[in-house]
Protein backbone atom coordinates (compact mmCIF):
# COMPACT_ATOMS: atom_id res chain seq x y z
CA UNK A 1 0.00 0.00 0.00
CA UNK A 2 1.18 3.43 -1.01
CA UNK A 3 -0.06 6.89 0.45
CA UNK A 4 -0.24 10.16 -1.55
CA UNK A 5 -1.09 13.47 -0.76
CA UNK A 6 -3.03 16.50 -2.83
CA UNK A 7 -3.47 19.95 -1.75
CA UNK A 8 -6.87 19.73 -3.77
CA UNK A 9 -8.65 17.01 -5.75
CA UNK A 10 -12.10 16.63 -7.81
CA UNK A 11 -13.91 14.35 -5.39
CA UNK A 12 -17.78 13.37 -6.61
CA UNK A 13 -18.96 16.51 -4.73
CA UNK A 14 -16.19 18.81 -6.05
CA UNK A 15 -12.72 19.58 -5.41
CA UNK A 16 -12.02 18.92 -1.68
CA UNK A 17 -8.57 20.41 0.49
CA UNK A 18 -6.03 18.44 1.48
CA UNK A 19 -6.98 15.58 0.35
CA UNK A 20 -4.75 11.91 1.48
CA UNK A 21 -5.34 8.73 0.27
CA UNK A 22 -4.22 5.17 -0.09
CA UNK A 23 -3.71 3.25 -2.97
CA UNK A 24 -3.58 -1.15 -2.76
CA UNK A 25 -3.29 -3.34 -5.52
CA UNK A 26 -4.82 -0.66 -8.50
CA UNK A 27 -7.28 0.53 -6.62
CA UNK A 28 -8.15 4.00 -4.19
CA UNK A 29 -8.71 2.54 -0.49
CA UNK A 30 -8.64 4.80 2.23
CA UNK A 31 -9.66 8.48 1.52
CA UNK A 32 -9.36 11.15 3.90
CA UNK A 33 -10.08 15.10 3.51
CA UNK A 34 -8.79 18.01 5.28
CA UNK A 35 -5.89 15.72 6.46
CA UNK A 36 -2.78 16.01 6.68
CA UNK A 37 0.37 14.99 4.89
CA UNK A 38 2.36 12.83 7.72
CA UNK A 39 5.08 11.39 5.13
CA UNK A 40 2.71 10.88 2.23
CA UNK A 41 3.58 11.16 -1.44
CA UNK A 42 3.05 14.73 -2.51
CA UNK A 43 1.39 14.34 -5.89
CA UNK A 44 0.46 18.34 -6.73
CA UNK A 45 -1.98 21.01 -6.31
CA UNK A 46 -4.60 19.82 -8.92
CA UNK A 47 -5.67 16.12 -9.18
CA UNK A 48 -8.44 14.97 -10.95
CA UNK A 49 -9.42 11.62 -12.32
CA UNK A 50 -8.46 10.25 -15.48
CA UNK A 51 -10.62 10.65 -18.31
CA UNK A 52 -12.34 7.99 -20.79
CA UNK A 53 -11.98 8.24 -24.05
CA UNK A 54 -14.74 6.02 -25.10
CA UNK A 55 -14.43 5.54 -28.79
CA UNK A 56 -10.98 4.88 -30.62
CA UNK A 57 -10.20 3.49 -34.05
CA UNK A 58 -6.12 3.17 -33.05
CA UNK A 59 -4.95 2.41 -37.13
CA UNK A 60 -6.35 5.53 -37.64
CA UNK A 61 -4.02 7.41 -36.11
CA UNK A 62 -1.03 7.19 -38.80
CA UNK A 63 -3.40 8.09 -41.47
CA UNK A 64 -3.97 11.32 -39.60
CA UNK A 65 -3.72 14.36 -42.07
CA UNK A 66 -3.88 12.11 -45.36
CA UNK A 67 -7.50 12.77 -45.90
CA UNK A 68 -7.17 16.97 -45.99
CA UNK A 69 -6.57 17.44 -50.20
CA UNK A 70 -9.92 17.45 -52.14
CA UNK A 71 -10.36 14.33 -53.96
CA UNK A 72 -13.96 14.69 -55.67
CA UNK A 73 -14.62 18.08 -57.25
CA UNK A 74 -18.08 19.40 -58.93
CA UNK A 75 -17.77 22.42 -61.25
CA UNK A 76 -20.68 24.13 -61.13
CA UNK A 77 -21.95 28.16 -62.88
CA UNK A 78 -21.49 31.13 -60.20
CA UNK A 79 -21.60 34.85 -60.65
CA UNK A 80 -18.93 37.07 -59.65
CA UNK A 81 -20.22 40.11 -58.60
CA UNK A 82 -16.83 42.02 -58.52
CA UNK A 83 -16.15 41.06 -61.91
CA UNK A 84 -19.90 41.49 -63.40
CA UNK A 85 -19.29 38.13 -65.37
CA UNK A 86 -20.19 34.36 -64.96
CA UNK A 87 -17.39 32.27 -64.10
CA UNK A 88 -18.74 29.03 -66.08
CA UNK A 89 -16.60 26.60 -64.18
CA UNK A 90 -16.02 26.89 -60.18
CA UNK A 91 -14.54 24.12 -58.51
CA UNK A 92 -16.69 22.75 -55.52
CA UNK A 93 -15.51 20.51 -52.96
CA UNK A 94 -18.24 17.22 -52.91
CA UNK A 95 -15.67 15.69 -50.35
CA UNK A 96 -17.36 14.03 -47.24
CA UNK A 97 -17.38 11.06 -45.18
CA UNK A 98 -18.23 8.85 -48.05
CA UNK A 99 -14.98 9.91 -49.77
CA UNK A 100 -12.88 9.87 -46.66
CA UNK A 101 -14.41 6.29 -46.34
CA UNK A 102 -12.58 5.68 -49.25
CA UNK A 103 -8.71 6.30 -48.27
CA UNK A 104 -9.27 4.96 -44.72
CA UNK A 105 -10.61 1.89 -46.62
CA UNK A 106 -7.18 1.87 -48.44
CA UNK A 107 -5.20 2.68 -45.99
CA UNK A 108 -6.34 -0.02 -43.28
CA UNK A 109 -5.82 -2.81 -46.18
CA UNK A 110 -2.13 -2.62 -45.31
CA UNK A 111 -2.33 -2.90 -41.77
CA UNK A 112 -1.08 -6.12 -40.18
CA UNK A 113 -0.79 -7.07 -36.55
CA UNK A 114 2.59 -5.72 -36.12
CA UNK A 115 1.84 -2.35 -37.63
CA UNK A 116 -1.45 -1.56 -35.92
CA UNK A 117 0.68 -2.94 -32.30
CA UNK A 118 3.33 -0.24 -33.13
CA UNK A 119 0.18 2.34 -33.80
CA UNK A 120 -1.47 1.64 -31.59
CA UNK A 121 1.19 1.97 -28.60
CA UNK A 122 2.14 5.56 -29.95
CA UNK A 123 -1.41 6.34 -29.75
CA UNK A 124 -2.10 5.04 -26.35
CA UNK A 125 1.18 6.64 -24.93
CA UNK A 126 -0.20 10.08 -26.36
CA UNK A 127 -3.68 9.67 -25.19
CA UNK A 128 -2.32 8.83 -21.58
CA UNK A 129 0.00 12.10 -21.79
CA UNK A 130 -2.95 14.02 -22.50
CA UNK A 131 -4.47 12.70 -19.60
CA UNK A 132 -6.81 9.77 -21.18
CA UNK A 133 -6.47 6.68 -18.25
CA UNK A 134 -9.19 4.18 -20.17
CA UNK A 135 -9.54 3.58 -24.14
CA UNK A 136 -12.27 2.14 -25.38
CA UNK A 137 -11.36 0.10 -29.08
CA UNK A 138 -13.99 0.00 -31.64
CA UNK A 139 -12.03 -2.81 -33.10
CA UNK A 140 -13.21 -4.03 -36.69
CA UNK A 141 -9.75 -4.70 -38.47
CA UNK A 142 -10.20 -8.24 -37.94
CA UNK A 143 -8.49 -10.62 -40.55
CA UNK A 144 -5.88 -10.25 -43.63
CA UNK A 145 -7.13 -7.70 -46.24
CA UNK A 146 -8.28 -10.66 -48.79
CA UNK A 147 -10.54 -11.52 -46.01
CA UNK A 148 -9.10 -14.48 -44.74
CA UNK A 149 -8.56 -15.00 -41.45
CA UNK A 150 -5.00 -14.97 -39.70
CA UNK A 151 -3.48 -17.81 -38.23
CA UNK A 152 -4.91 -17.08 -34.92
CA UNK A 153 -8.00 -15.53 -35.86
CA UNK A 154 -7.41 -13.18 -32.83
CA UNK A 155 -4.24 -11.77 -33.82
CA UNK A 156 -5.45 -7.90 -34.70
CA UNK A 157 -6.92 -8.24 -31.14
CA UNK A 158 -4.16 -9.51 -29.34
CA UNK A 159 -2.03 -6.65 -30.95
CA UNK A 160 -4.37 -4.09 -29.36
CA UNK A 161 -3.88 -6.06 -26.08
CA UNK A 162 -0.70 -5.83 -26.35
CA UNK A 163 -0.17 -2.75 -27.22
CA UNK A 164 -2.12 -0.95 -24.07
CA UNK A 165 -0.33 -3.34 -21.77
CA UNK A 166 3.09 -2.05 -22.98
CA UNK A 167 2.14 1.32 -22.69
CA UNK A 168 -0.20 1.41 -19.33
CA UNK A 169 -3.33 2.57 -20.56
CA UNK A 170 -6.42 0.62 -19.58
CA UNK A 171 -8.16 -1.15 -22.19
CA UNK A 172 -11.94 -1.82 -22.95
CA UNK A 173 -11.59 -4.37 -25.79
CA UNK A 174 -14.62 -3.90 -28.38
CA UNK A 175 -14.70 -6.37 -31.00
CA UNK A 176 -17.34 -5.44 -33.92
CA UNK A 177 -19.56 -7.30 -35.50
CA UNK A 178 -19.71 -6.24 -39.59
CA UNK A 179 -21.97 -8.37 -41.84
CA UNK A 180 -23.44 -5.92 -44.52
CA UNK A 181 -22.40 -3.22 -46.47
CA UNK A 182 -25.88 -1.56 -46.61
CA UNK A 183 -29.39 -1.81 -45.26
CA UNK A 184 -29.88 -3.41 -48.18
CA UNK A 185 -28.02 -6.26 -47.03
CA UNK A 186 -25.61 -6.04 -49.41
CA UNK A 187 -22.49 -8.13 -49.52
CA UNK A 188 -18.91 -6.65 -47.93
CA UNK A 189 -16.86 -4.97 -50.47
CA UNK A 190 -13.78 -6.01 -51.68
CA UNK A 191 -11.99 -3.84 -49.43
CA UNK A 192 -14.60 -4.81 -46.10
CA UNK A 193 -13.75 -7.83 -46.82
CA UNK A 194 -11.42 -8.27 -43.51
CA UNK A 195 -13.86 -6.53 -41.29
CA UNK A 196 -16.46 -9.55 -41.85
CA UNK A 197 -17.79 -12.21 -39.20
CA UNK A 198 -20.77 -13.92 -38.86
CA UNK A 199 -22.18 -14.41 -36.44
CA UNK A 200 -20.65 -17.86 -34.62
CA UNK A 201 -17.21 -16.77 -35.89
CA UNK A 202 -17.79 -13.47 -34.35
CA UNK A 203 -19.25 -14.84 -30.55
CA UNK A 204 -16.35 -17.45 -30.63
CA UNK A 205 -13.85 -14.37 -30.77
CA UNK A 206 -15.61 -12.48 -27.94
CA UNK A 207 -15.81 -15.34 -25.74
CA UNK A 208 -12.13 -16.02 -26.37
CA UNK A 209 -10.98 -12.66 -25.37
CA UNK A 210 -13.47 -12.14 -22.26
CA UNK A 211 -10.76 -15.07 -20.82
CA UNK A 212 -7.94 -12.62 -20.81
CA UNK A 213 -9.74 -10.09 -18.85
CA UNK A 214 -7.72 -8.47 -15.75
CA UNK A 215 -7.91 -5.23 -13.86
CA UNK A 216 -6.95 -3.08 -16.70
CA UNK A 217 -8.44 -4.98 -19.58
CA UNK A 218 -12.36 -5.23 -20.42
CA UNK A 219 -13.96 -6.94 -23.20
CA UNK A 220 -17.34 -5.96 -24.52
CA UNK A 221 -19.17 -6.21 -27.98
CA UNK A 222 -19.79 -3.73 -30.97
CA UNK A 223 -22.30 -3.57 -33.76
CA UNK A 224 -20.98 -1.22 -36.31
CA UNK A 225 -23.72 0.10 -37.58
CA UNK A 226 -27.35 -0.59 -38.14
CA UNK A 227 -26.31 -0.91 -42.16
CA UNK A 228 -23.71 -3.69 -41.24
CA UNK A 229 -25.59 -5.66 -38.78
CA UNK A 230 -28.68 -7.22 -40.28
CA UNK A 231 -31.95 -7.54 -37.58
CA UNK A 232 -31.64 -11.10 -37.23
CA UNK A 233 -27.92 -10.95 -36.29
CA UNK A 234 -28.54 -8.14 -33.64
CA UNK A 235 -31.07 -10.24 -31.88
CA UNK A 236 -28.99 -13.73 -31.84
CA UNK A 237 -26.24 -11.31 -29.95
CA UNK A 238 -28.32 -10.11 -27.85
CA UNK A 239 -29.44 -13.77 -26.87
CA UNK A 240 -26.58 -15.00 -26.63
CA UNK A 241 -25.47 -13.95 -22.73
CA UNK A 242 -22.52 -12.63 -23.84
CA UNK A 243 -24.03 -8.79 -23.91
CA UNK A 244 -23.86 -8.26 -20.60
CA UNK A 245 -20.95 -5.53 -20.32
CA UNK A 246 -20.31 -2.32 -22.73
CA UNK A 247 -22.42 -2.45 -25.87
CA UNK A 248 -21.33 -0.09 -28.60
CA UNK A 249 -22.83 1.01 -32.16
CA UNK A 250 -22.34 3.61 -34.78
CA UNK A 251 -25.97 5.73 -35.09
CA UNK A 252 -27.14 8.00 -37.11
CA UNK A 253 -23.67 9.87 -38.06
CA UNK A 254 -24.63 10.88 -41.08
CA UNK A 255 -27.64 12.33 -43.00
CA UNK A 256 -27.43 9.62 -45.83
CA UNK A 257 -27.70 7.08 -43.22
CA UNK A 258 -30.60 8.27 -41.93
CA UNK A 259 -32.46 8.58 -45.57
CA UNK A 260 -31.58 5.13 -46.20
CA UNK A 261 -33.03 3.57 -42.65
CA UNK A 262 -36.01 5.56 -43.52
CA UNK A 263 -36.86 4.55 -47.02
CA UNK A 264 -35.69 0.22 -46.07
CA UNK A 265 -36.70 0.44 -42.58
CA UNK A 266 -39.58 2.95 -42.42
CA UNK A 267 -37.97 4.70 -39.33
CA UNK A 268 -35.36 6.90 -38.19
CA UNK A 269 -31.99 4.95 -36.76
CA UNK A 270 -32.04 5.49 -33.25
CA UNK A 271 -35.87 5.48 -33.44
CA UNK A 272 -35.37 2.17 -34.73
CA UNK A 273 -32.80 0.75 -32.42
CA UNK A 274 -35.09 1.93 -29.16
CA UNK A 275 -38.32 -0.17 -31.12
CA UNK A 276 -35.87 -3.01 -31.69
CA UNK A 277 -32.99 -3.81 -28.98
CA UNK A 278 -33.65 -3.32 -24.99
CA UNK A 279 -30.97 -0.37 -24.85
CA UNK A 280 -29.87 0.60 -21.35
CA UNK A 281 -26.78 1.64 -19.44
CA UNK A 282 -25.30 -1.01 -21.16
CA UNK A 283 -24.97 0.82 -24.42
CA UNK A 284 -23.21 3.57 -25.94
CA UNK A 285 -24.40 4.59 -29.42
CA UNK A 286 -21.61 6.55 -30.95
CA UNK A 287 -22.16 10.20 -32.38
CA UNK A 288 -26.33 9.65 -32.24
CA UNK A 289 -25.40 13.00 -34.03
CA UNK A 290 -28.53 13.58 -36.44
CA UNK A 291 -31.69 13.11 -34.11
CA UNK A 292 -35.30 14.50 -34.56
CA UNK A 293 -36.44 16.11 -31.16
CA UNK A 294 -38.07 12.73 -30.43
CA UNK A 295 -35.24 10.68 -30.26
CA UNK A 296 -33.43 13.18 -28.34
CA UNK A 297 -35.87 12.72 -25.49
CA UNK A 298 -36.21 8.69 -25.80
CA UNK A 299 -32.41 8.68 -26.00
CA UNK A 300 -31.72 10.78 -22.76
CA UNK A 301 -34.39 8.87 -21.35
CA UNK A 302 -32.64 5.20 -22.04
CA UNK A 303 -29.29 6.03 -19.39
CA UNK A 304 -27.50 5.05 -22.28
CA UNK A 305 -24.12 6.89 -23.33
CA UNK A 306 -24.48 9.12 -26.38
CA UNK A 307 -20.53 8.99 -27.42
CA UNK A 308 -19.50 12.38 -28.48
CA UNK A 309 -16.24 12.56 -30.26
CA UNK A 310 -16.58 16.35 -31.94
CA UNK A 311 -13.08 16.71 -32.88
CA UNK A 312 -14.08 13.45 -35.58
CA UNK A 313 -17.33 14.75 -36.09
CA UNK A 314 -16.16 18.10 -37.38
CA UNK A 315 -13.10 17.03 -39.09
CA UNK A 316 -15.42 14.90 -40.94
CA UNK A 317 -18.27 17.14 -42.06
CA UNK A 318 -20.62 15.20 -39.72
CA UNK A 319 -22.98 17.54 -38.25
CA UNK A 320 -23.64 18.81 -34.29
CA UNK A 321 -25.13 17.14 -31.78
CA UNK A 322 -28.32 18.71 -29.64
CA UNK A 323 -26.43 19.15 -26.93
CA UNK A 324 -28.67 21.18 -24.82
CA UNK A 325 -31.97 19.35 -25.58
CA UNK A 326 -29.84 16.25 -24.46
CA UNK A 327 -28.66 17.63 -21.24
CA UNK A 328 -32.31 18.61 -20.29
CA UNK A 329 -33.40 15.52 -20.83
CA UNK A 330 -30.81 13.91 -17.99
CA UNK A 331 -28.97 11.97 -20.89
CA UNK A 332 -25.65 10.86 -20.07
CA UNK A 333 -22.63 11.64 -22.83
CA UNK A 334 -18.80 11.24 -23.26
CA UNK A 335 -16.30 11.94 -25.13
CA UNK A 336 -13.50 9.64 -27.64
CA UNK A 337 -11.16 10.86 -29.87
CA UNK A 338 -12.29 8.63 -33.03
CA UNK A 339 -10.46 9.15 -35.68
CA UNK A 340 -7.80 10.78 -33.76
CA UNK A 341 -6.90 14.00 -35.88
CA UNK A 342 -6.91 15.17 -32.23
CA UNK A 343 -5.67 13.55 -29.30
CA UNK A 344 -7.07 15.66 -26.38
CA UNK A 345 -9.80 15.32 -24.37
CA UNK A 346 -9.52 19.50 -23.75
CA UNK A 347 -9.75 19.73 -27.51
CA UNK A 348 -13.06 17.14 -27.23
CA UNK A 349 -14.81 19.37 -25.03
CA UNK A 350 -13.75 22.38 -25.98
CA UNK A 351 -15.03 22.13 -29.51
CA UNK A 352 -18.23 20.16 -27.99
CA UNK A 353 -18.93 23.50 -26.43
CA UNK A 354 -17.68 25.47 -28.92
CA UNK A 355 -19.72 23.91 -31.67
CA UNK A 356 -23.02 24.54 -29.67
CA UNK A 357 -21.95 28.56 -29.20
CA UNK A 358 -21.70 28.85 -33.25
CA UNK A 359 -24.89 27.33 -33.97
CA UNK A 360 -26.59 29.14 -31.05
CA UNK A 361 -24.77 32.28 -31.12
CA UNK A 362 -24.89 32.38 -27.42
CA UNK A 363 -22.32 31.47 -24.62
CA UNK A 364 -22.00 28.90 -21.95
CA UNK A 365 -24.11 26.42 -23.16
CA UNK A 366 -22.79 22.93 -21.40
CA UNK A 367 -23.85 24.53 -17.62
CA UNK A 368 -26.81 23.50 -15.15
CA UNK A 369 -28.59 25.03 -12.29
CA UNK A 370 -25.94 22.77 -9.65
CA UNK A 371 -23.06 23.86 -12.04
CA UNK A 372 -22.30 27.13 -13.57
CA UNK A 373 -19.32 26.14 -14.91
CA UNK A 374 -18.82 24.87 -18.76
CA UNK A 375 -15.56 22.99 -17.61
CA UNK A 376 -16.80 21.60 -14.05
CA UNK A 377 -20.39 20.40 -15.95
CA UNK A 378 -17.97 18.86 -19.35
CA UNK A 379 -15.66 17.54 -17.23
CA UNK A 380 -17.77 15.98 -14.39
CA UNK A 381 -20.53 14.22 -17.03
CA UNK A 382 -17.54 12.97 -19.65
CA UNK A 383 -16.20 11.29 -16.49
CA UNK A 384 -19.21 9.76 -15.84
CA UNK A 385 -20.69 8.72 -19.17
CA UNK A 386 -16.97 7.96 -20.56
CA UNK A 387 -16.70 5.42 -16.96
CA UNK A 388 -20.10 3.75 -17.68
CA UNK A 389 -19.41 2.98 -21.52
CA UNK A 390 -15.77 1.43 -20.32
CA UNK A 391 -17.55 -1.01 -18.05
CA UNK A 392 -14.81 -0.34 -15.72
CA UNK A 393 -15.10 1.76 -12.12
CA UNK A 394 -12.92 4.83 -13.18
CA UNK A 395 -13.74 8.18 -13.46
CA UNK A 396 -14.30 9.15 -9.32
CA UNK A 397 -11.68 9.18 -7.15
CA UNK A 398 -13.36 7.90 -4.22
CA UNK A 399 -12.46 5.51 -1.27
CA UNK A 400 -13.51 1.50 -1.42
CA UNK A 401 -12.89 -2.08 -0.40
CA UNK A 402 -11.38 -4.60 -2.18
CA UNK A 403 -13.38 -5.20 -5.24
CA UNK A 404 -15.71 -2.15 -4.67
CA UNK A 405 -12.75 -0.02 -4.52
CA UNK A 406 -12.53 2.00 -7.79
CA UNK A 407 -9.47 1.74 -9.97
CA UNK A 408 -6.54 4.20 -9.18
CA UNK A 409 -6.49 6.54 -12.21
CA UNK A 410 -5.50 10.17 -11.78
CA UNK A 411 -3.78 12.91 -13.47
CA UNK A 412 -2.23 15.86 -12.00
CA UNK A 413 -2.38 19.53 -13.39
CA UNK A 414 0.85 21.30 -13.24
CA UNK A 415 0.15 24.35 -11.34
CA UNK A 416 3.28 26.03 -11.79
CA UNK A 417 2.66 26.12 -15.41
CA UNK A 418 1.89 29.98 -16.43
CA UNK A 419 -2.00 29.29 -17.39
CA UNK A 420 -2.48 28.52 -14.10
CA UNK A 421 -1.29 31.58 -12.47
CA UNK A 422 -3.84 33.09 -9.86
CA UNK A 423 -5.82 30.57 -10.68
CA UNK A 424 -8.30 28.35 -7.51
CA UNK A 425 -10.65 25.83 -8.03
CA UNK A 426 -13.49 27.90 -8.93
CA UNK A 427 -11.66 28.65 -12.35
CA UNK A 428 -8.95 26.01 -12.76
CA UNK A 429 -11.18 23.35 -14.47
CA UNK A 430 -12.76 26.18 -16.91
CA UNK A 431 -9.25 27.81 -17.54
CA UNK A 432 -7.87 23.97 -17.97
CA UNK A 433 -10.63 23.27 -20.94
CA UNK A 434 -10.83 26.84 -22.42
CA UNK A 435 -7.41 28.55 -22.19
CA UNK A 436 -4.37 28.60 -24.57
CA UNK A 437 -3.03 24.76 -26.28
CA UNK A 438 -0.30 23.77 -23.76
CA UNK A 439 -0.92 20.70 -22.37
CA UNK A 440 -1.09 21.09 -18.49
CA UNK A 441 -1.07 17.26 -17.51
CA UNK A 442 2.28 16.80 -15.95
CA UNK A 443 1.90 13.25 -14.16
CA UNK A 444 -0.53 10.75 -14.83
CA UNK A 445 -1.61 6.69 -13.06
CA UNK A 446 -3.64 4.20 -14.02
CA UNK A 447 -4.05 1.00 -11.95
CA UNK A 448 -2.06 2.75 -9.37
CA UNK A 449 1.13 2.86 -11.57
CA UNK A 450 2.55 6.10 -12.54
CA UNK A 451 2.84 6.19 -16.40
CA UNK A 452 3.57 9.36 -17.15
CA UNK A 453 6.06 11.69 -15.02
CA UNK A 454 6.57 15.64 -15.77
CA UNK A 455 4.92 14.82 -18.80
CA UNK A 456 7.05 12.20 -20.12
CA UNK A 457 5.96 8.61 -20.61
CA UNK A 458 7.92 5.95 -19.24
CA UNK A 459 8.93 4.08 -22.60
CA UNK A 460 7.86 6.76 -25.10
CA UNK A 461 11.08 7.10 -27.16
CA UNK A 462 11.23 3.30 -27.81
CA UNK A 463 7.68 3.28 -28.64
CA UNK A 464 8.01 5.89 -31.06
CA UNK A 465 11.40 4.83 -32.87
CA UNK A 466 8.83 1.63 -33.73
CA UNK A 467 6.29 3.64 -34.38
CA UNK A 468 7.80 5.58 -37.24
CA UNK A 469 9.24 2.57 -38.97
CA UNK A 470 5.52 1.19 -39.34
CA UNK A 471 4.52 4.52 -40.94
CA UNK A 472 7.62 4.37 -43.04
CA UNK A 473 6.32 0.99 -44.42
CA UNK A 474 3.16 2.05 -44.65
CA UNK A 475 3.68 5.15 -46.55
CA UNK A 476 2.65 3.63 -50.18
CA UNK A 477 -1.06 2.87 -48.84
CA UNK A 478 -2.74 5.87 -49.80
Amino acid sequence: MKTYFAEQAWLPPGWSTNVRFDVAQGTLRTLDEDAAADGAESLGRYVLPGMPNLHSHAFQRAMAGLAERRANVAFTPEHDKRESIMVDRVAQSEDSFWTWRETMYAFAGSVGPDELRAIAAQLYVEMLKAGYTQVCEFHYLHHQPDGRPYADPAAMSLALIEAARETGIGLTLLPTLYMTGGFDGRALSERQRRFGHDVDGYLHLVQKLRKMENSTLRVGMALHSLRAVPQDALRVVLDSGLADGPLHVHVAEQIGEVQDCLALRNARPVDWLLDNAPVDERWCLVHATHLSEGETRRLAATGAVAGLCPTTEANLGDGLFPLRAYMDGGGVLGIGSDSHISVSPVEELRWLEYGQRLATRHRNIAVSESSPSVGETLWGDALYGGAQASGVDIGLLESGDGEQAPRADLLVLDHDAPLLAARDTSSVLDTFLFAGNSNLVRHVMVNGETVVRDFRHRDEQRIAARYRGAVEKLAGAV
